[in-house]
């Protein structure tokens, strides 16, 4: 019964023998079981069968009865007198028919035992399945839809365990930006106020007067909703104004205005890989997880490049035919680390090897260049402020070599959406073959309309990027005054290299708590883990006294907590460029001769003092309202159809309600407040 010289038959059989080597057989067929001696490890297996379980016991029962049956007979006595087998003697096994009758019965009874110990198990094991399916049961129960099936609650407690473990879980803080204390926001208690020092609306857009007053001005006229699609109800004159109003900003023939750049990058990197015959995306190792999502969802071959490396980059495009349709994918500002694509480098590559280039501005519209066009159209400074409006192309210039350009209006413009720019068949595609486009609804008129006076303004008027990059100059220099690691970098962008998960997140929670600083922490995966970080963004409304106030906040937060500072990464080689053997020169973007710095004192930017006001351009002002003319009217004929309510910015008399009010009003100081 134990010992089978072969199992080929028995497996198709037996489930067990079937999925079990060979080779594990021999080794359970010829080794005793620990608990059992009289039988082997397989034998044991087997009475956990429902099948062998029960047969074993039954065969070995007829076993000891075979040999109880002769006990009595005749011949037994011959046998032992043949033998010499004194049947007084208290050595049975020199009996044969004995000691098989005992060997027998020590099977029979180990079989038993081991035939109760593996309904023992199962009994446990089904009342443990019981317990825990009538717990699942309770959970499931609040939820009738999945009463008795996958405990879909404990899988996501799971998975967000898995966060907390790797401590990459996810804290939201409550900020509610004050429009009038712009860059101050109160916390979920109104009462408390704090200052934000890591916001994307760069320039302070989101409050500037002309936006507010056009937005106030279209949601009176036009409501709220878009009202559906584009292709459906939603294509208003405002989303084809403001695409034209894009596509001169990039001088490019044609634009297309998406719900969030996410989208626009997801959708037109997902499109066009996949309708390009054997397209090859060349990525940047440090793109944006839109642009990788896109390429992943296009299905199309993805090659990876070092960042900034343009000799990895040209090594990988000579793996390609030039006739095989490549995308080249890269950013001009890098948000996490602050670095800058080199641009016009990857355009002489583009060229070369038969790509396109898709450039993300996200990080750089509104913030780069003459007329905030992006880093692309500051590359060729001069010329494009030559040009002024203008929205015909410049032959040449890095700008107008770009294929695709994406942005956003949720950042320097301080609104939401994204967009993209190109040429007229480019767009088209788009616009044509785009899931992410074509199936979601359009952004409402009055944030559109919003978008649209944001970027006309900054158009017209450099100053407040102008005084953000010299806002960004003071504190990066102070904070290396003080040994605050910074991640090198030429943008705007200031990385405070923390390089501790725990501690990035202390250092986030000690100053909001104690200096009433909000800044986040950037920990993976959005940036390498030994890499995590603090990242500040300066904009033109913070003042001189904020300024000291979060360097003096920062260096009391890397005392408190013994974060590492400049001396301590250069002594342990350094991380992300800080601490470095070999001190990199980083160039800023804006030079002192773009920044007004090189001409009389009077035109250089000028950190404003608590108390003082914003300043507001006029002209821009002015500007950005006739934009409107056809669609809202001049600015100063209003309908009155109701009492109004006012709300007074330092002089500037915006619309807050519904009708009956008064224009916009630019007095000759044109403040915009006299809160920090």
């Amino acid at each position: 019964m134990d010992k089978l010289s072969s199992l080929s038959k028995f497996t198709t059989a037996c489930p067990y023998l079937g999925r079990t080597k060979a080779s594990s057989l021999r080794t359970l067929c010829t080794s005793a079981s620990p608990r059992f001696p009289s039988l082997t490890r397989l034998t044991e297996k087997a009475t956990e069968c429902p099948v062998m379980g029960a047969a074993l016991a039954k065969r070995s029962g007829q076993m000891v009865q075979g040999f109880a049956s002769v006990a009595g007979n005749v011949d037994v006595v011959q046998i032992h007198k043949d033998k010499g087998v004194d049947v007084g003697s208290d050595n049975i096994e020199k009996c044969p028919h004995a000691s098989k009758a005992l060997a027998a019965a020590r099977m029979a009874e180990e079989l038993g035992a081991a035939k109760k110990r593996s309904d023992a198990l199962k009994a446990a094991k089904a009342a443990h399945q019981a317990a825990a399916s009538q717990a699942a049961q309770a959970t499931a129960s609040k939820c009738p839809v999945h009463a008795g099936g996958f405990d879909y609650e404990q899988f996501y407690t799971e998975e967000l365990q898995k966060k907390h473990d790797d401590k990459s879980y996810r804290y939201f803080n409550t900020i509610n930006r004050l429009a009038t204390k712009f860059p101050v926001a109160h916390t979920a208690d109104t009462k408390t106020e704090v200052e934000v020092w890591c916001a994307n609306d760069y320039l302070g857009m989101g409050n500037n007067p002309v936006v507010l007053e056009t937005m106030h001005r279209t949601l009176d006229k036009y409501g709220h909703g878009a009202g559906g699609t584009r292709n459906i109800a939603g294509n208003g004159s405002w989303h084809l104004n403001l695409e034209k109003e894009l596509a001169a900003l990039h001088r490019k023939p044609a634009a297309l205005v998406f719900s969030s750049c996410y989208v626009a990058n997801d959708a037109t990197l997902s499109t066009l890989g996949s309708k390009l015959p054997g397209c090859v995306y060349f990525s940047d190792s440090s793109n944006h997880a839109s642009m990788i999502q896109g390429i992943r969802h296009s299905g199309a071959k993805k090659v990876i490049w070092k960042h900034n490396d343009l000799q990895d980059l040209e090594n990988k495009l000579k793996e390609w035919p030039k006739d095989t349709p490549k995308i080249i994918a890269f950013e001009s500002v890098y948000s996490m680390c602050g670095s800058v694509g080199p641009i016009k480098e990857i355009c002489d590559l583009a060229e070369k090897y038969g790509a396109i280039t898709f450039l993300d501005e996200v990080h750089a519209v509104g913030l780069y260049g003459p007329r905030g066009a992006g880093v692309a159209e500051h590359l060729d400074y001069e010329a494009h402020k030559a040009a002024g409006q203008s929205p015909e192309p410049i032959p040449g210039t890095v700008m107008d070599r770009i294929d695709i350009i994406t942005g956003t209006l949720g950042k320097a413009y301080g609104a939401v959406g994204g967009y993209i720019a190109g040429s007229a068949k480019f767009i088209d595609t788009i616009r044509s073959y785009a899931p992410g486009f074509i199936f979601t609804t359009s952004l409402p008129p009055v944030t559109v309309a919003g978008a649209h006076a944001s970027i006309v303004y900054q158009k017209t008027y450099n100053g407040d990027r102008q005084l953000m990059q010299w806002n960004v100059r003071e504190v990066k220099k102070r904070f290396a005054d003080r040994g605050i690691p910074v991640v090198p970098g030429p943008s705007h962008i200031v990385p405070v290299l923390i390089g501790d998960a725990v501690q990035a997140r202390q250092a986030s929670d000690y100053l909001l708590q104690t200096h009433s600083i909000y800044v986040q922490a950037i920990n993976f995966p959005t940036v390498a883990r030994g890499e995590e970080r603090l990242r500040f963004t300066i904009t033109p409304g913070h003042t001189a006294e904020q300024l000291e106030r979060v360097v003096a906040a920062v260096d009391d937060t890397f005392t408190t907590l013994g974060i590492k500072r400049e001396a301590d990464w250069t002594a342990i080689g350094g991380r992300c460029g800080v601490g470095s053997d070999v001190k990199e020169t980083v160039t800023p973007i804006w030079n002192d001769k773009q920044l007004d710095l090189t001409g009389p004192a009077e035109l250089a930017p000028k950190t404003r003092r608590a108390g003082e006001p914003r300043k507001v351009d006029s002209h821009a002002i002015s500007v950005a309202r006739q934009q409107f003319d056809d669609l809202l009217g001049p600015a100063g004929v209003r309908d009155v159809l109701a009492p109004a309510r006012t709300a007074s910015i330092s002089g500037l008399r915006m619309r807050t309600g519904t009708a009956g009010r008064r224009p916009l009003e630019v007095p000759a100081a044109v403040p915009l407040s006299a809160t920090a």
